[in-house]
């Protein structure tokens, strides 16, 4: 015999037969006990069994299915298994039960790649093209914010600007000098090896500074940001979005632009330039030391050199490329923080998003500079 809450199963041995008496409610609720004892029933071979169902006060289709399924258990085994006793508002729902062992097995779909391929493109082509609309419409929330504060400078706050100045530049010139230090280093071990074969190991300086101004320097500076800072927009704003700090602002009239975006965007314009002229000094440093060792060349004349290498566009040229890199780290930074759907592992998967994003889109612009100054033949 098992009990539930208010079920009851009773197996009686009789002349010939077996007889399962179900009583009380039989219901998802009580089910998790009764069906391990319904399971467990096992009749002498060649008896019958009866499943009286007279007694049961309450049935739904979870308990009529687990008495189901014990008659055709046991006549599939070979017993004379049947159900009697069964109430008249009780009857339509097993006889509803009983129908369905007809159903046919579905039958498993055919795996075509070609179509599986496209399908999952075209959904992929489809979440880009929405993620795009989002982007641009978040885009012109800025735009709308960025006039609004401009026509009523009170509402742009010092203190969170220059907070974040200290976070996303200050804090960052360690990692960003040593990287382009080594970066340098690399390029003029590198582009000696290889001008070494046509007797123009002086042209390394060329190439060390030409490249790491116009190119190398504000890139690498760029993509270290985004996946310093950028990142940790994302997740400072998306953690607040969790905390439903977000809503608490809204709910206030307070604009989460005005309060979050702007002075992350504002603080990481105006650092980006100068962590890029950073990294170029950086990389000239580490590509003199290399020079010096491998190359002999003296300070002196790699700055010689290096003076006769470049011109004023040179330097410019990376320069005017970081305050529009800085903008769409911070952009995206900031628009996948407000993305956060309510979890931590929403913020964790939208702080890796942001990242790639960012990294990416940088490359993009990079190179769409990289097309219009060679169309200026600057």
């Amino acid at each position: 015999m098992a009990v539930a809450e208010q079920g009851l199963l009773d197996i009686r041995r009789g002349e010939g037969q077996w007889v399962v008496v179900a009583t009380g409610v039989w219901d998802i609720s009580t089910l998790p006990s009764l069906d391990d004892a319904v399971r467990k029933i096992a009749p002498d071979r060649g008896d019958k069994v009866r499943i009286d169902m007279s007694g049961i006060d309450k049935l739904d289709s979870a308990g009529a299915w687990v008495l189901f399924r014990l008659r055709q258990r046991l006549q599939d085994e070979g017993y004379d298994a049947d159900v009697e006793g069964l109430r008249p508002e009780h009857a339509g729902l097993f006889a509803n039960i009983s129908s369905a062992k007809d159903v046919p097995e579905l039958q498993k779909a055919k795996f075509r790649p070609v179509l599986h391929m496209l399908e999952h493109v075209g959904r992929r082509t489809f979440q880009m093209a929405s993620e795009a609309r989002d982007l641009l419409s978040f885009f012109g929330e800025i735009c709308f914010a960025v006039a609004y504060v401009l026509t009523h400078p009170r509402r742009i706050k010092l203190v969170p600007v220059i907070n974040q100045m200290e976070q996303v530049g200050l804090n960052a010139l360690p990692i960003v000098g040593l990287l382009a230090f080594l970066i340098g280093v690399v390029l003029a071990f590198q582009g000696a090896d290889q001008l070494a074969r046509f007797g123009a190991e002086i042209y390394t300086v060329n190439l060390l500074g030409v490249s790491f101004l116009r190119e190398i320097g504000i890139l690498i500076t760029s993509i270290i940001i985004a996946g310093r800072s950028g990142s940790a927009f994302t997740a400072q704003i998306g953690t607040m979005k969790v905390n439903e700090e977000i809503d608490a602002m809204s709910a206030l009239g307070l604009s989460p632009i005005q309060l979050l975006v702007l002075p992350r965007l504002l603080a990481l314009i105006l650092v980006l330039p100068l962590l890029g002229f950073y990294a170029d000094i950086m990389g000239l440093i580490g590509g003199a030391i290399m020079s010096m060792f491998v190359l002999d060349i003296s300070v002196a004349r790699f700055i010689e050199q290096l003076n006769g290498a470049l011109s004023m566009w040179t330097f410019w040229i990376g320069i005017i490329k970081a305050p529009f890199f800085a903008f769409v780290i911070a952009m995206i930074g900031c628009f996948n923080g407000l993305k956060v759907a309510g979890s931590a592992e929403s913020v964790g998967m939208m702080t890796t998003k942001a990242v790639v994003q960012a990294i990416f889109l940088v490359i993009v612009l990079d190179a769409v500079f990289s097309i219009l100054f060679s169309y200026l033949k600057i």
